[in-house]
């Protein structure tokens, strides 16, 4: 794989889609990808979230975050992302993935595909959520690539637990990286989180 034809590129065909917030897509190019424990936030730091979100979208309505300037990008990312990074550092909710079986089943999954569908960079599987660096591969499309990795692992994971419901939120963050110097920050963010206990393996992109 060409490593300087990972990054988003403004003049190939790009795939939006919106649920709670809008994900860019592109075949052949790393996304940053979090998703985490339907459990890990606590009620109290939803209702903040949710209050600061209706708040944002009075200001600046369904306005694409990635067409906003880039000191409103900034801000929103300190907001709905950063924010959140941080609580869910902090270890909230039930942490099941800090359990060896159900962290293997999530690095196990994780695998499965890799070099068939996509290409499987760094990623970390912390207790309570998990970040991955990854590139779809053509002919796969990278809501499809998270889906599986979720819906797998909620159904193994239950089993595994002697549990039933749901496990994971269902709206994954994405960010479609753009230079390489934003992938070696994404590269160390995830490393960083070998500190607090988490599974962390380094898979080269180029």
């Amino acid at each position: 794989m060409d490593p300087d034809d990972l990054f988003f590129d403004e003049h190939a065909d790009l795939d939006i889609t919106w649920r709670d917030r809008p994900h860019w897509k592109q075949v052949g190019k790393v996304h940053f990808v979090t998703w985490r424990l339907a459990d890990s936030l606590a009620q109290a730091k939803l209702k903040e979230l949710e209050g600061d979100r209706r708040e944002w979208m009075k200001k600046y309505g369904e306005t694409d975050i990635h067409l906003l300037e880039p000191y409103l990008r900034r801000a929103y990312y300190r907001l709905f992302h950063e924010r959140v990074e941080l609580w869910l550092d902090a270890g909230a909710g039930s942490c099941v993935l800090g359990q060896p079986g159900p962290r293997k089943e999530m690095i196990d999954a994780l695998h499965y595909f890799n070099n068939t569908r996509y290409r499987l960079g760094t990623f970390a599987v912390a207790g309570n959520h998990v970040h991955v660096l990854v590139v779809p591969l053509a002919g796969a499309d990278l809501s499809s690539i998270t889906h599986t990795w979720k819906s797998y692992t909620a159904k193994s994971i239950n089993k595994l637990n002697g549990r039933s419901g749901t496990l994971w939120k269902a709206e994954s963050f994405d960010h479609l990286v753009r230079s390489e110097a934003s992938l070696a920050k994404f590269e160390k963010y995830i490393r960083a989180h070998d500190k607090q206990g988490a599974y962390v393996e380094h898979n080269a992109l180029d």
